[in-house]
């Protein structure tokens, strides 16, 4: 394998320690290595970006194991020119694995040219993705809070889904409360209570309302009420650190918001996914496949199988 890198490291990380393998040496000759472990505590990574630099190391290659390699990551971004590497691509041969092989094995890959990057975006838009990727989440919670209302009401013979489109409205809300608290509405407190075209449909939310209620599906509402109006609170949160770190690319933004169907929410997340430098990605193909919108080829014998998509990212 012809080299193309006179000085680099491979990194073999853990959740405790960190392996460093430093090849150096004449392109066209055997390259000379040292290997050494750090801890993964910040004082050991620490101790492992001054060992790099005192080996004028300028690239190095490390697994992306879980979330291990992010500490790392964090530490020598600025000083190297970083590779991450998907594990499944760069594997030794079988019943050669150690922790020194694995690491001597990377930066011999590294050295070579072998290994390609995995996308990690710059620290502003991985902080965005953590924004966007954790109100999603949120949002199934908050779904799951409401279908958890709906089935007590169904438990407890209430029917207000019948009448009342969106349950979790101004109107919906305002009933709820009132069988949460226990209150016996009368058709004039029911109207006070709706708004627009339901005040059209008293008599049947009356009906509606004329359930079993008992203590007990009280509590629980009341319990389930309480996590998604916190849960709601956490999103608006959420969604004011978003808007505030997308200030910066609000052109962007903007030019995302021209694809039909795409809102600013969907925007956002697109931004927080792919980034701003669209440099990173060699051609609108290698964007596509790195999102696993491009099947696969899995043809034998003259025989083409339907191939299994990509596990895309979480755009």
């Amino acid at each position: 394998m012809d080299a193309i890198i006179e000085r680099c490291a491979g990194l073999d990380v853990h959740q405790e320690t960190v392996v460093a393998c430093v090849m150096y040496g004449p392109l066209d000759r055997k390259p000379k290595q040292d290997t050494q472990t750090f801890p993964t505590t910040t004082k050991g990574l620490l101790a492992l970006h001054d060992w790099l630099l005192q080996w004028e190391c300028t690239h190095v290659a490390m697994e992306s194991s879980g979330v291990y390699w992010k500490p790392v990551w964090n530490i020598l971004e600025d000083s190297f020119t970083l590779v991450l590497a998907n594990a499944q691509r760069i594997k030794n041969v079988p019943g050669r694995k150690t922790d020194v092989n694995d690491a001597a094995w990377i930066a011999q890959l590294l050295r070579c040219g072998l290994i390609t990057p995995s996308f990690v975006p710059p620290e502003d838009i991985r902080d965005l993705r953590d924004l966007t990727r954790y109100r999603r989440r949120l949002l199934g919670h908050a779904t799951s809070e409401k279908n958890r209302i709906h089935k007590i009401l169904q438990d407890a013979n209430i029917k207000l889904t019948t009448y009342v489109s969106d349950l979790f409205g101004v109107s919906g809300r305002a009933l709820l409360e009132a069988v949460i608290n226990g209150e016996v509405l009368t058709a004039e407190q029911v109207r006070d209570l709706v708004k627009t075209s339901l005040k059209r449909k008293v008599p049947e939310l009356l009906d509606a309302l004329n359930g079993r209620v008992r203590k007990h599906h009280r509590r629980m509402m009341r319990m389930h009420m309480d996590h998604l109006l916190y849960i709601e609170n956490q999103i608006a949160e959420l969604e004011q650190e978003i808007d505030r770190l997308l200030q910066p690319y609000r052109e962007s933004v903007t030019l995302i918001q021209t694809i039909p169907g795409i809102k600013e929410d969907a925007a956002a997340v697109i931004l927080a996914e792919i980034g701003n430098d669209m440099s990173c990605f060699p051609s609108d193909a290698h964007l596509a496949s790195w999102g696993g919108l491009s099947p696969g080829n899995n043809e034998s014998a003259g025989k083409k199988k339907a191939p299994e998509p990509p596990k895309g990212t979480r755009a």
